[in-house]
């Protein structure tokens, strides 16, 4: 199999960051061993600082959930991008922005205006994906009506969300999106749908979700990984939470990929 790198979405590490600040939390993943890291927000330094302390620390900034680009902020995009020294900028959306074909319609418009303004700037625009858009209507995956109103996007398949709680097989979900992924985030986690269970009744759907350090989970990581495009030369864990200390699994994680001859980090 071919071996990637280990990096991390700092997304995963948000509570830690903000009572930890951003240096000390980027000093544990570098001790961790990941190589390579996906910041959500610079924390308590500029983006400057950010980037010669990742630098110093032997951290590669792989992409970029900050800016979080959308047709109002797309300058604001341009320039992060640059200061970062990154070539790609990230798109996101909510539910109701798949709810039905007319909203995945217009997301598909802003999309396309992202893409054309972006483009000129010599940029390239990749969307991350969540599970409502692996839903269906009329029996068809949203995904694919997007997939054909914008020819041009790239994506940053989340591979555990792609499965829509084993609604889906995520290793087909790659082969299936294969000449469109240029990014891959792993997370795992159960099969069990949050609106089902009367336990989890508080918090974001990131929070309600039951995640698992990699390996713990119901993913199917290495058929996930053999079914990927070798052009992608990093594997971004990211943990939207955790019944654990969050370093901890995160830790746990890097062991699994590591071990399991999944990935490879600095130690």
């Amino acid at each position: 199999m071919f071996k990637r790198k280990l990096a991390v979405q700092m997304y995963s590490l948000r509570n830690e960051i903000e009572k930890l600040g951003m240096l000390s939390v980027l000093k544990t993943v570098s001790d961790i061993g990941f190589i390579g890291i996906e910041p959500c927000g610079f924390g308590d330094l500029s983006i400057k600082d950010f980037k010669k302390a990742a630098s110093d620390l032997g951290l590669e900034i792989t992409s970029s959930h900050r800016p979080w680009c959308n047709v109002n902020n797309i300058n604001e995009s341009i320039d992060q991008a640059g200061e970062l020294g990154l070539t790609r900028v990230v798109c996101g959306y909510g539910p109701k922005d798949f709810e039905n074909l007319d909203a995945i319609k217009k997301t598909a418009e802003d999309t396309n205006i992202m893409i054309e303004k972006l483009g000129a700037a010599g940029l390239e625009l990749f969307q991350h994906n969540h599970y409502w858009e692996f839903e269906k209507i009329d029996g068809k995956l949203k995904y694919d009506y997007f997939v054909e109103l914008c020819p041009n996007i790239k994506f940053q398949l989340d591979a555990y969300w792609s499965s829509n709680f084993g609604a889906n097989n995520a290793a087909d979900m790659v082969k299936k999106y294969y000449d469109r992924i240029i990014l891959l985030h792993m997370k795992d986690g159960t099969t069990e749908k949050p609106e089902l269970n009367p336990k989890i009744v508080k918090g974001t759907y990131e929070q309600k979700v039951p995640l698992r350090p990699l390996g713990e989970g119901r993913l199917n990581i290495k058929e996930i990984l053999e079914a990927a495009p070798e052009s992608i030369d990093n594997v971004i864990v990211e943990l939207d939470n955790s019944p654990y200390d969050m370093i901890v699994s995160l830790t746990r994680s890097y062991i699994y990929m590591n071990q399991m001859g999944f990935a490879y980090g600095r130690r």
